[in-house]
């Protein structure tokens, strides 16, 4: 700073002795002198060195910013952990969630089996199975087993039915009441038809035998159930009494059940003839093709296990709709008082003395005979 100054005294003295000659060199060295200022001067070094530093902090701001670009905050960051934490989180839950839905899983199918199994004892227990009755219950298809517990289960709804129906006819209910109770009924007569549908495509041979139901049920089966003609034969003199109208629609319906059943027959009957001349019939060498040709004969045994199933339940809803409410609910009520007397005697054969006293007239009775036959009656109330 101090040669400029004297650089600029020695100007200025300059151009005051030399005069108008010098005149065009002043400005030209004042020019210089002031360019020299300009590049020595404070202001314009921090000036370039201001425009210096950021022309080199433009690309150092770029890489600030793609770096800024690439790594979050810390907050945002912390958020993001937060959230995988979270996920990771609900995806434990889930998995737990899942487990624990499947610990249920098997415990209810536990439960599901245990109670299976304790249904098959009890039917065991009742005789509803062929072991209880001699029968080769080894030989008991799968299908067979759930129709016995299924009827075993069937038969428990039908006591719980016939005990309402006795206490609502006692208790004289109104005749709204009773008809919602005939139609729970008829509904519960309804699903023993399904049920016998699923089983007689499963084991047609199991209904047809009767292995399912006691032994005094048996020698009354008809095509594996009740022939609906003998259920109305039996139910008529219990109705009365009967209008005009309604004599004349029970007789209707037991003429129409009797040509039904002897269609049936029939067609049973020749089905049979037909197997035995299959089976009997041809060469030895030919027998896997009379095998074959007597399966697919068989498979229509299912169709007569059907149609008679279709003509006992139609009897049952065509007797609903010619009776009364009153006598509708006396009608079912004596149907199952008839079967679980049947029921009942057959209890009593299968657990009778066997060394029986023979008595003059050729009679064979005991006294624990009777006492038994006593016992079922008071278990068995009389049908009015």
């Amino acid at each position: 700073m101090q040669g400029s100054s004297r650089s600029v005294g020695e100007s200025s003295g300059d151009s005051e002795g030399s005069g108008a000659n010098n005149h065009n060199t002043t400005p030209l060295s004042s020019s210089k002198t002031e360019a020299q200022l300009v590049l020595e001067s404070p202001i314009s070094n921090k000036a370039s060195s201001s425009s210096s530093s950021a022309h080199h902090q433009k690309p150092q701001q770029q890489e600030m910013a793609s770096v800024v670009s690439q790594d979050p905050p810390a907050s945002s960051r912390s958020a993001q952990d937060n959230n995988k934490k979270k996920g990771t989180a609900g995806t434990t839950s889930e998995k737990h969630l899942d487990a624990k839905a499947y610990v249920q899983q098997l415990e209810s199918s536990r439960i599901k089996l245990t109670q299976l199994e304790q249904e098959l004892q009890r039917a065991r227990s009742q005789g509803l199975l062929l072991g209880a009755y001699g029968g080769a219950g080894g030989n008991m298809s799968s299908g067979a087993a759930v129709f016995d517990v299924e009827y075993a289960r069937w038969l428990d709804d039908d006591h719980r039915h016939m005990s309402e129906l006795r206490t609502a006819l006692k208790a004289h209910l109104s005749d709204n009441d009773l008809r919602m109770m005939v139609d729970g009924y008829i509904s519960h007569y309804d699903e023993i038809f399904r049920l016998r549908g699923v089983a007689a495509r499963t084991d047609v041979f199991h209904l047809l035998t009767g292995m399912w139901s006691s032994p005094a049920e048996r020698c009354f089966l008809w095509i594996g159930g009740f022939r609906p003609s003998d259920l109305i034969k039996m139910l008529r003199p219990q109705l009365d009494p009967l209008t005009e109208q309604q004599l004349m629609g029970i007789y209707s319906l037991q003429q129409s059940s009797q040509q039904a059943e002897e269609a049936l027959s029939q067609g049973l009957e020749q089905l049979q003839h037909s197997l035995v001349d299959t089976v009997a019939g041809g060469p030895l060498v030919d027998s896997m093709q009379l095998m074959a040709v007597a399966l697919s004969r068989l498979s229509n045994l299912e169709s007569f296990v059907l149609q008679a199933d279709n003509l006992r339940q139609q009897t049952l809803h065509q007797l609903w709709r010619i009776l009364t409410i009153r006598q509708a609910a006396r009608c079912f009520l004596m149907i199952g008082e008839y079967y679980g007397r049947l029921r009942a005697l057959s209890s009593l054969w299968v657990s009778r003395p066997r060394e029986n006293s023979i008595n003059d007239d050729g009679s064979c009775q005991t006294t624990t005979d009777l006492q038994a036959v006593q016992s079922a009656q008071n278990h068995c109330p009389p049908f009015r």
